[in-house]
């Protein structure tokens, strides 16, 4: 089946900072050009670096070697990237309930940058923009929503993604 680009309702940017509870493909295209959140701040320590770190094998001594990193350019260890990145699924959570659907999978990114390094003991938030909903037949949809991620006292974002989710609502009864 070929995707349609559903076209959103005007061309007016809104903004929402409660979550939202969309039921339907007709609700996603209604919410392209929404921004959501931002998200309340999410702390950065040395300890969660650390358990990222274990978790992915990801001991760069610029990440865990709070020693050696302040010799560093950045004057103290930094998060991963990813670190920052898998923070999107559960930022999303508080700014879009996904129980309105049969299901939400992550289907993928299309571009991840990270234009700016995530200090140990900083605050993170994030705030989203649903910019295109693509009908995909049989009930379902893909959603693009970038997603960037800020850090407390930083004008340049932390992470910038297009995060893409495909929903799929409840069969109807006939």
């Amino acid at each position: 089946m070929i995707p349609i680009t559903l076209d959103p309702p005007e061309d007016v940017m809104t903004e929402t900072t409660a979550p939202i509870r969309p039921t339907s493909i007709q609700d996603l295209v209604d919410l392209v050009g929404t921004r959501l959140g931002p998200t309340a701040w999410h702390d950065v320590t040395q300890d969660r670096i650390d358990a990222f770190a274990d978790l992915t094998g990801d001991h760069q001594w610029i990440h865990v070697d709070p020693e050696r990193a302040k010799e560093s350019a950045f004057g103290s260890t930094i998060a991963h990237g990813l670190y920052s990145l898998s923070m999107g699924p559960r930022f999303m959570e508080d700014l879009m309930a996904f129980d309105g659907f049969a299901h939400s999978l992550n289907y993928g990114y299309e571009k991840v940058r990270f234009p700016a390094p995530n200090p140990v003991d900083s605050r993170i938030r994030m705030h989203a923009e649903i910019v295109s909903v693509d009908d995909v037949g049989n009930g379902a949809a893909r959603i693009v929503t970038v997603q960037t991620f800020e850090r407390e006292g930083s004008d340049k974002p932390i992470c910038v993604a297009q995060s893409i989710g495909q929903f799929t609502e409840y069969p109807t009864e006939d």
